[in-house]
């Protein structure tokens, strides 16, 4: 099979193999790997008006107009039947701080304990949406349910995004959030593990001006 994969390729014109040779890239198979992923607090009542906290790597914006975020939820988690139940939630930032807090929310059942009184979180009720959040994490935003999409194992929840609220430690001098101030956590789809973030490289839609030019 190799002598054939190099046959093919020795076929093409110099310049091709040339190419091939250099970007060839090794196969890891349909896996769900993305560098980085957020660390997200999704935040719901359960049927007894319980608040509940998880943490959810798969999720991220998906909608400018309007505001939108989306999280992916198995089936079998507390949170989904939470979320279904009470059509909102909140989307806590998840941060360098309460690294084992976000942890340990993403390990524990709400089914089984609470989550908040056990890794002393403070349950705040949204005025805005039927949801709680954690006030121990910088940056919250609140949401109202507006789509649900059943995609396989996993289903999508897509939240209109009513307001962000913030700390007021967070925000820069020019009145805008700094996220080298928040530290949010990223974590490593790979070897599963957080990580924080760096430096800031360079301004986007600045950058690439240089190429065009």
């Amino acid at each position: 099979m190799e002598e054939m994969r190099k046959g093919s390729i020795n076929q093409l014109p110099i310049h091709v193999q040339f190419l091939t040779d250099k970007i060839m890239k090794k196969s890891v198979g349909a896996k769900t790997l993305l560098f980085p992923t957020p660390v997200l607090m999704v935040g719901t009542y359960d049927q007894n008006g319980k608040p509940n906290l998880m943490s959810v790597a798969w999720g991220g914006l998906c909608c400018s107009q309007p505001p939108c975020v989306a999280v992916s939820l198995r089936k079998a988690t507390y949170t989904y039947g939470c979320l279904v139940e009470r059509k909102a939630f909140t989307v806590g930032i998840a941060c360098e701080e309460k690294i084992a807090e976000a942890d340990y929310v993403g390990i524990a059942s709400g089914r089984d304990v609470d989550k908040f009184a056990v890794a002393g979180l403070t349950a705040v009720k949204s005025e805005l949406v039927d949801a709680p959040y954690a006030a121990e994490f910088p940056v919250v935003l609140e949401c109202n349910l507006l789509h649900v999409i059943e995609i396989g194992l996993h289903t999508q929840f897509i939240g209109e995004i009513v307001d962000v609220k913030a700390d007021t430690d967070f925000f820069g001098d020019d009145g805008r959030l700094d996220i080298m101030k928040i530290k949010p956590l990223i974590f490593d789809t790979v070897k599963r593990g957080y990580h924080g973030v760096g430096p800031l490289l360079a301004q986007a839609f600045e950058v690439g001006k240089r190429i065009s030019s």
